[in-house]
C-alpha cells in the first residue's frame, strides 16, 4: 500500500468517528451527562497515559520515526490531552456539587 492509499484510510476513520460521536452525545439526555462525562475522562486519562508512553519512545533519538516535527506534536498532544482530564474532572467536579444538599444558612 503507498503512504497516500494509507493517509485517505486514516482519513476516512477520522470522519466517520467525527461523524458518529456526534451522533452519539447529540442523543445523550442530560440527566447522564455527568456520569457519561465522568466515564469519559476516566477513558481519556488511559488514553493520555498511553500518548505519553508514545512520546517518551519517540524521543529516543534512535527511534525510525523521531523526527522533531513528530516529537513536538505529541508533546502538543500530550499538553492539550492534559489540560482536557483535569478541565473535564473539574467540570464535573463542579456539577456533582449542585446535587450535594446545601446547609440552612443561620440568621
Amino acid at each position: 500500500m503507498s503512504e497516500l492509499s494509507i493517509f485517505f484510510g486514516l482519513l476516512t476513520v477520522f470522519v466517520l468517528a467525527i461523524f458518529v460521536g456526534f451522533e452519539v452525545i447529540s442523543k445523550v439526555p442530560t440527566t447522564l451527562h455527568t456520569p457519561l462525562m465522568s466515564a469519559t475522562n476516566a477513558i481519556h486519562g488511559i488514553v493520555l497515559v498511553g500518548a505519553i508512553i508514545v512520546t517518551v519512545k519517540l524521543l529516543d533519538p534512535a527511534h525510525a520515526l523521531a523526527t522533531p516535527l513528530l516529537t513536538a506534536i505529541t508533546i502538543v498532544a500530550v499538553a492539550l490531552g492534559t489540560i482536557n482530564v483535569v478541565g473535564g474532572f473539574a467540570v464535573t467536579e463542579r456539577m456533582l456539587q449542585m446535587f450535594k444538599k446545601r446547609e440552612p444558612s443561620k440568621k
